[in-house]
């Protein structure tokens, strides 16, 4: 369930139409609707009530601090990949207690950062990473609670740059290897083994793939059990998918039964690291038709908003619903969807029917509240784009539009060039 719908034939985000927004902030932009993304964090973390557990909101997936101010004063923990996403974290008021810190290439000053704020647990990727966790705790006198993230070799069938559990991809350690190294985890003095971590992949449309990673975990934490380890956490990452186009996705009260069945005999506390599934359908991407063209091969509808501003559709050829902001009678047209940047790669959409549009109208670019705006960047000398978020009738501006002297900030020219 999302709260965008339409009203007299004008699209709207929850009670406030989207041409008020624009009128007072430009395009394009995102726009979140609070009442969706507190709907989809409470749908998931309440089908998961019956069994200990912490629900880890991906920041990846979305890092602007008021969104994670949502989900945190709602219960929420958060799963961070960088240092920074642990600031803003830190700047929306999180408890620290649940914060998981995943990622393949954490550096020194990240990992004493992240011991310094006495977060619950890394989930280390390889044998170096935990001897460098030691380290770090060792100088700074504490000890630091760790997972050990498996690679089960297990196929999410997804997109290949998304899928992250075969022994293909470059994250975490190999499960037949792994009990070697949780025995050299557990003799490490500042390293306090808590947990086990497996995530398998982003855009999950099944449940079967979770099922047979979770197998494989079950019987690796009844081993180091027998060994003596005190196995108190099970973090079976994020990863589940949600509806772009026609995927058929099970919904979160679907995968928790199934989660839930199939490990009644574990006795951990589970983490859960959600992104997409909460924060995907929440958000939107509003941009004008700047100019529309013809040849004899192609029609081209020329938008403000670009690769820069929404990568998905070039890196992973990803689909995105596109609707007009104004309904009316419209012909439907086969065209590309691009913007303003000089690459080919540069589009929204490619060879879709859709409605034709005209010069100075208004398009939604629907299911963009994950991967969006944390996925922009400057190319071209493009000011990163506002974020703009509704709730109980009023819409906040909760990240502005750069300006020209954004863009140059941290720049300066030597002096051997003036």
């Amino acid at each position: 369930m999302n709260y965008f719908h339409y009203k007299d034939k004008e699209l709207w985000c929850e009670e406030v139409p989207v041409t008020d927004i624009v009128s007072a902030v430009g395009t394009p932009f995102y726009l979140y609707s609070q009442r969706t993304l507190k709907h989809h964090f409470r749908v998931f973390d309440v089908a998961f009530s019956g069994v200990p557990h912490i629900t880890c909101f991906a920041v990846k997936s979305n890092s602007n601090i008021a969104v994670l101010r949502i989900f945190i004063a709602a219960g929420s923990g958060v799963d961070i990949v960088s240092g920074g996403e642990l600031y803003r974290a830190l700047q929306a008021g999180v408890d620290t207690s649940k914060v998981v810190y995943s990622g393949v290439g954490k550096k020194v000053d990240e990992i004493e950062y992240a011991l310094k704020s006495d977060i619950l647990m890394f989930n280390a990727e390889s044998s170096q990473e935990l001897e460098v966790i030691n380290s770090c705790a060792q100088r700074l006198g504490k000890k630091a609670g760790v997972a050990l993230r498996v690679n089960p070799d297990v196929d999410p069938e997804t997109h290949p740059h998304i899928s992250t559990g075969l022994m293909s991809n470059k994250f975490g350690i190999d499960i037949k290897k792994s009990l070697e190294e949780y025995r050299r985890a557990r003799m490490l003095k500042h390293v306090d083994v808590k947990g086990v971590s497996c995530h398998i992949g982003s855009q999950v449309t099944k449940i079967s793939p979770f099922l047979d990673a979770l197998r494989h975990l079950k019987k690796l934490v009844r081993l180091l059990r027998e060994e003596g380890m005190d196995i108190q956490y099970l973090d079976l990452g994020g990863g589940l998918g949600i509806t772009y186009d026609k995927e058929d996705v099970p919904h979160p009260s679907e995968y928790a039964k199934a989660i839930i069945d199939a490990s009644k005999d574990i006795n951990c506390t589970f983490i859960f690291e959600p992104g997409r599934v909460i924060v995907g359908n929440a958000g939107i991407l509003i941009t004008e038709v700047l100019y529309t063209k013809s040849n004899d091969a192609k029609n081209f509808i020329i938008v403000d908003a670009g690769m820069n501003d929404l990568v998905r559709p070039s890196l992973y050829n990803s689909y995105h619903q596109i609707r007009p902001v104004i309904e009316k009678e419209r012909e439907e047209i086969i065209a590309d969807v691009v913007g303003p940047i000089c690459e080919s790669g540069d589009y929204l959409a490619k060879g879709r029917k859709i409605f034709r549009f005209e010069r100075g109208e208004l398009m939604a670019v629907m299911s963009a509240g994950a991967y969006g705006f944390t996925m922009s960047s400057n190319y071209n000398s493009r000011g990163r784009i506002p974020e703009v978020l509704v709730s109980d009738g009023q819409f906040f501006v909760i990240r502005k539009r750069e300006v020209y002297a954004d863009l140059i900030r941290g720049e300066e020219i030597p002096d051997f060039l003036r």
